[in-house]
Parts: structure tokens; C-alpha cells; sequence
């Protein structure tokens, strides 16, 4: 059988039976698209049989797959986005494995070691001043404070923030779910400061539209019948939070993922335990969560001072 129509079928499978979100399965398209584009390079073959993979192929493809860039005239790829074509590879070879197709033993796909870098966060007096230079006279002002609040309040990814209907959002409990990444739900908590916040822009409205945040623009076009006129875009709250970022003369690169940042570490800071913030982030593995830890920096001195024998 041949990997182009294997692949396909994988990524079917990935659709129908695995249930992975469309965004997953087009990344793994084009990394699987890119493999196979790769193997025919190596092979000199338009197509290449399941079976024929070999060591010798995965290590010429993960050798080309570092030199990418280079030898294409572009930036080279990423050490994790090299990681994320392998783990594609490896999910396509464990599928052909289940379906008892030969081909290369997905465990000879070894991961590079990836480096993660430092987390970028902001302290809550830097987003008081993002707050700050939001002008609340226009409802465009009262969108992007309550924006900024909620990202920050309620630690949500840009894609669920941007998701939210009118509906979606209980302000008198302060408390509502939202569905993260593979698909799985979690509670989102925020606090009456950022409830008032919201409440003020959405009495500001006069539309009837589902959206939760709206987008101004002049330049949109005519209403469809989706449900999803006019709903602001993930570009769009990012533009809204690097412009509020800069007015407040914030120096370091700040996005809707910052926020998010922020949010968890601020609950460590203040005492939150690792799991409890595993959940309210929703991250499936606790050791994504760990990249927080270097918060707890700040109290490893007082520990040291006050238990630390001191010399006379």
C-alpha cells in the first residue's frame, strides 16, 4: 500500500474515529505531506510503499528535515517544529501498525531533546497599566478592557476567548466552561472586577448578535448566516493586546498567551498548588505546567533567609 493513500486515511481517521480538531489534523497533513515529499526526494519515487521504509530512510529524512530550511532558501525549522513533524510520523506509523500494515517500527522515531524557552509573564501592576490606557468612553474601549480582563482573570486561550457567545458566560456566578484543546471541557472562574467589566461592555451593545466580542471594523462585509458575523478573530485580540501593551510602555513581547502566562503565574506566587492550576489551565500533562515553577524563584529566598544557618 502506498504512504499518499495511507496518509489519507490517516488523517480521516484522525477526523472521524480519533476526533482531533481541525487545526491538529491540518498541522499533521502538512507535516506527513511534508515527510512523503521528503521520501520521494530521497528515493527518487513518485510513491513509496509502506513496506519500504527503512532506518536508512528515517535517518536521511531527519537529516534533511534539520538542513529544511537551508536547502530550500528559507528559515530553518525549529528544533520543535522538527519534534512535531516526528511526532506526526510516529502517530501515522503507529495507525499502520493497528492495522497490521508493515512498515517502520514507530518506536525506532526517537523525539529531539527540545529546550523549553523561559516563559514570558507579566506582574499585575504592568496589566493595571495596559487597563489604564484603555480609553472606556467608546464601546470599542469597553470591548478591549473586558478583553484584557478576561484573558487575564480567567487564564483562557486566545482560540476559547475568541469562541465565546453571549450566552457561554454566567457573570452573576462568575463561573463557566469552556472546551479546550482535544476537545475537553474545564471550568473558567473569574472575578467580579472582570465581571463588571464584561457586563458594561455588553449593556454598551445595541446589536443582537451571538458573539461574545465583536469586531468594529468598517471594512467587514455583509451579514452572513453563520452565527459568526462579526466575531472577532484570535489576530484580531492580539493586535488589541500588543497595542495596549506598547501604550503602557511595556518593553517586552506581550500576546493573549502572556495573559495566560500571568494568570498562572500569579497563582502560584500567591500560594496556588501545581495541580489546582494543571486544572484551571487544562493541561493534560502536569509537566506543561511546570514551566511555571520559575516563579516560585521569588520565595526560594525567603526560605533561604529565614531557615539558612548564617555565619558570624
Amino acid at each position: 500500500m502506498y504512504l499518499s493513500d495511507l496518509i489519507q486515511d490517516f488523517l480521516e481517521h484522525l477526523e472521524i474515529e480519533a476526533g482531533r480538531s481541525r487545526k491538529t489534523i491540518e498541522n499533521y497533513r502538512l507535516y506527513l505531506e511534508r515527510f512523503l515529499e521528503i521520501c520521494q526526494e530521497i528515493t527518487g519515487q513518485d510513491d513509496i510503499k509502506a513496506s519500504d521504509l527503512d532506518r536508512d530512510i528515517l535517518r536521511k529524512y531527519r537529516l534533511k528535515l534539520n538542513r529544511y530550511g537551508s536547502e530550500n532558501g528559507s528559515e530553518d525549522l525549529k528544533v520543535i517544529t522538527q519534534a512535531y513533524h516526528l511526532i506526526a510520523l510516529r502517530g501515522f506509523l503507529k495507525y499502520l501498525a493497528r492495522r497490521e500494515i508493515k512498515s517502520l517500527d514507530p518506536s525506532l522515531v526517537d523525539l529531539p531533546k527540545v529546550v523549553r524557552k523561559q516563559v514570558t509573564f507579566l506582574h499585575y501592576d504592568e496589566v493595571e497599566d495596559m487597563l489604564e490606557e484603555i480609553d472606556l468612553s467608546t464601546e470599542s474601549g469597553l470591548r478591549d478592557r473586558a478583553i484584557i480582563e478576561l484573558l487575564y482573570s480567567g487564564g483562557l486561550r486566545v482560540s476559547e476567548l475568541v469562541g465565546l457567545n453571549r450566552d457561554s458566560i454566567n457573570l452573576e456566578r462568575r463561573e463557566f466552561m469552556v472546551r479546550g484543546k482535544g476537545s475537553k471541557d474545564r471550568p473558567i472562574f473569574i472575578s467580579e472586577a472582570c465581571a463588571d467589566r464584561v457586563r458594561d461592555y455588553l449593556d454598551a451593545r445595541t446589536d443582537s448578535l451571538p458573539a461574545l466580542f465583536l469586531n468594529n471594523s468598517r471594512n467587514l462585509q455583509a451579514a452572513d448566516t453563520s452565527g459568526n458575523y462579526r466575531r472577532m478573530t484570535a489576530r484580531s485580540v492580539e493586535r488589541i493586546v500588543e497595542k495596549y501593551a506598547r501604550l503602557a510602555g511595556i518593553t517586552k513581547h506581550v500576546s493573549p498567551h502572556t495573559l495566560r502566562h500571568s494568570f498562572a503565574t500569579d497563582l502560584l506566587m500567591n500560594g496556588a498548588d501545581i495541580r489546582s492550576v494543571q486544572s484551571m489551565l487544562g493541561h493534560a500533562d502536569i509537566s506543561t505546567t511546570q514551566i511555571y515553577t520559575h516563579v516560585t524563584d521569588a520565595h526560594l529566598r525567603e526560605v533561604h533567609e529565614k531557615f539558612h544557618s548564617e555565619t558570624k
